[in-house]
């Protein structure tokens, strides 16, 4: 619905080693939703953070932060907002409302040392994306007047950040995904020039399929038809180690987890 979002078009920004590179991220842990009953599991799994001599990770490699960044580097700007450090970003805020959507998940990611692959705390993560009809506030036309999904988190003692929100939906012209930046602190985190590293993180197809099948995600397993993890333009030379690792159910919720190594 939001129409071809052209993820690799210029943002002001740099990419580092180039669109093409790939980063690498690994699965981590997950830790479900506290609800009662049994789980339909919906499950990709994936290796966790390549390790390489002397302990090292594999540093995450620079991707396109996108034309839809809200960080200031392509128009609006939601760092310097009061509100955007928040755990639930799905709901607008900073005086703006309205409220994303669709199916609950959780996304958690991992911040890792790829010198040492010991846990990064402290450091903080601004994340965004799509809502379920593919359009980001903000930005796209009928959600201008929203800045959900978006939010800023601390990095914890293990060196994880949790953001709640909804599953993303599939735009015409890219798989579906997650963007997110990295920054040495949340108070380093108000300015975009101070971000450590900018990827995205893919979501697997049988995820997709189950989600897409819901109600409220129009136009996505049409999009997700024509479009392939090979044929995708940042997911095309490799996605292994950018697949989020997702469980749970859509009834229940779902988590998607990654380690990252910066």
């Amino acid at each position: 619905m939001g129409g071809l979002h052209r993820d690799l078009a210029s943002t002001g920004t740099a990419i580092g080693r180039g669109d093409f590179l790939r980063y690498s991220l690994g699965a981590g842990a997950l830790a479900l939703f506290g609800c009662g009953g049994a789980l339909a599991d919906i499950t990709s799994s994936t290796p966790g953070a390549d390790t390489g001599a002397g302990g090292a990770c594999s540093r995450i490699p620079e991707e396109t932060a996108g034309p839809y960044p809200g960080d200031g580097s392509n128009g609006a700007n939601v760092l310097n907002q009061t509100g955007v450090v928040r755990q639930d970003i799905r709901s607008s805020f900073a005086g703006l409302s309205g409220s994303a959507t669709g199916i609950p998940l959780v996304i958690q990611l991992t911040l890792v040392s790829a010198s040492t692959c010991t846990p990064l705390a402290g450091r903080a993560v601004y994340l965004w994306h799509c809502d379920a009809l593919g359009r980001y506030s903000l930005y796209t036309s009928g959600v201008t007047n929203q800045n959900y999904l978006r939010g800023v988190q601390e990095a914890d003692a293990n060196g994880q950040v949790s953001f709640t929100s909804i599953f993303p939906g599939c735009y015409s012209g890219r798989w579906p995904h997650i963007h997110f930046e990295v920054y040495p602190s949340v108070s380093a985190a108000t300015k975009v020039s101070n971000k450590i590293a900018t990827s995205q993180i893919a979501l697997p197809k049988a995820t997709c399929d189950t989600v897409y099948a819901q109600s409220g995600y129009s136009g996505s397993a049409s999009n997700l038809s024509r479009i392939s993890l090979a044929s995708d333009m940042v997911f095309s030379d490799g996605s292994a180690l950018e697949l989020a690792t997702v469980t749970g159910s859509t009834a229940a919720g779902l988590v998607a987890a990654l380690t990252v190594a910066v």
